[in-house]
């Protein structure tokens, strides 16, 4: 009985999310016409692999009025030079001592023109027309920022793994956050200049997107731009995953003490879903029921095949999802333990690149 309740509880959750989903493609989706002048600005640390690329995609962008800045912060291999060997009328490169992606930042809007500032990162190759996205969502002029999606670059396992994990994201924010984001993720968010400049610029924080959207959710709304899209490389290696991932964590972590019940509650939830999906398929085998454990996977499968045709993605992510699925429960709930005790014992963690 107990391995029906854990499916009931596990089916529960993701079915009620998958609807909302659903649901959230009858509402209406508000734009605007508006075209103010937009500053790109790309933070670069020893990126000399990949800033060119990312700068290419920056000017590529189908919007009509744009300067591309990018800020080099004291790179070691090459990065300035690289950025500067690109030559356009509308790139500005500059280099500052090493001190930070919000340092790197900041100084990006110091020496801004736009009056609309988009972010993205140095291995972020936006799409052609993400900037035009972003900014048609600044329909009201009480929208002080936009989000769009980020996807994951490369076929590797934990490649995949990570942009699996982007898909479920995309779908969350479209069933629950479409007008009301919690976060406008560094990689591809658009700020309007004044808003940022009333908070003072870009919040120095282990997780400096987050710290920033927070800080501008006082002054006004933070909206989902579900078509605007950037393609970034994540960790390949686990060691590396969860160095990225415990920052993050640490970081989110003393903000949820000033959350809303609401929000505090469907942290505990979420929780106790990851421990029941890693649970399920473990306890299913063990016991025969076999049945349950096909259920379980072909409703993944359905959902998830709708979400990658919807959102983009590979029939190879689809047939992997459960195996990614029982891996993130895995990996988060180690995580999230890992944190706790991380921080119930006042233990301090650097802010770092990535």
């Amino acid at each position: 009985m107990l391995v029906e309740i854990v499916l009931a509880v596990i089916l529960l959750w993701d079915v009620s999310f998958f609807l909302r989903y659903l649901v959230s493609f009858q509402k209406k989706y508000l734009t605007t016409d508006w075209k103010p002048k937009v500053s790109i600005i790309i933070p670069a640390y020893n990126e000399a692999e990949n800033i060119e690329e990312a700068i290419r995609a920056a000017l590529s962008q189908d919007y009509p009025s744009i300067e591309v800045i990018v800020v080099d912060d004291g790179s070691e291999d090459g990065t300035y030079e690289r950025a500067l060997s690109l030559k356009d009328p509308r790139l500005r490169v500059v280099q500052i001592d090493h001190g930070g992606k919000t340092k790197a930042l900041n100084r990006g809007l110091e020496i801004s023109a736009g009056e609309i500032i988009v972010t993205t990162d140095a291995d972020g190759v936006l799409e052609r027309n993400a900037v035009s996205r972003l900014v048609e969502r600044f329909y009201s002029d009480d929208i002080v920022a936009v989000g769009g999606q980020v996807r994951v670059r490369g076929r590797r396992f934990l490649e995949l793994a990570q942009d699996i994990e982007h898909l479920r994201i995309a779908t969350f924010r479209r069933a629950k956050e479409l007008e009301n984001l919690s976060l406008a993720p560094g990689p591809v968010s658009a700020f309007r200049k004044n808003a940022l400049l009333r908070i003072g610029g870009f919040v120095e924080d282990l997780v400096e997107d987050y710290a920033t959207t927070l800080a501008l959710k006082r002054l006004g709304s933070v909206v989902y731009a579900p078509h605007a899209k950037v393609w970034v490389k994540m960790p390949s290696e686990l060691r590396a995953l969860w160095r990225q991932r415990r920052r993050w964590f640490l970081g989110d972590l003393p903000k949820l003490a000033a959350k809303p019940l609401g929000e505090k509650l469907f942290f505990v939830l979420s929780d106790t879903v990851a421990l029941f999906d890693v649970f399920f398929p473990l306890a299913a085998l063990l016991t025969g029921k076999w049945f349950l454990l096909l259920v379980f996977l072909a409703l993944e499968w359905a959902m998830m095949s709708i979400i990658v045709r919807v959102e983009g993605g590979s029939l190879l992510e689809v047939l992997l999802f459960p195996i990614l699925l029982w891996f993130w429960a895995a990996f988060y709930l180690a995580l999230h333990i890992y944190g706790l005790v991380h921080y119930a014992f006042g233990r301090e963690t650097s802010i770092e690149w990535n």
